[in-house]
């Protein structure tokens, strides 16, 4: 059996209207992570990740201290223990 981890990752600071979502759409192809991006009403920028453990830590650490547009000030991360949906690619969702 294959280890899946998910998380749901909040990024806060200036992470809207400077393509972040982008950013993170595409690290998180490359990664081989999957899941989802969306603004938040409060500012943030809001991801659902799930993958093999290492990828979804490593676009963690990427969304927290990587090259990402914008100024990232905190990064907080909940893991979702199973059982959880499952996704078959990353994209873009609409604004929650």
């Amino acid at each position: 059996m294959i280890e899946i981890a998910c998380c749901l990752v909040c990024a806060h600071g200036r992470v809207q209207g400077v393509g972040f979502r982008e950013a993170c759409v595409h690290e998180a192809r490359r990664a081989g992570v999957t899941g989802w991006v969306r603004n938040r009403m409060d500012g943030s920028v809001e991801a659902m990740l799930q993958g093999a453990p290492d990828r979804v830590d490593a676009l963690c650490r990427w969304l927290r201290d990587g090259d990402t547009p914008g100024l990232v000030e905190r990064v907080d991360v909940e893991s979702i223990e199973p059982p959880f949906a499952r996704f078959d690619r990353f994209e873009r969702i609409a604004t929650a």
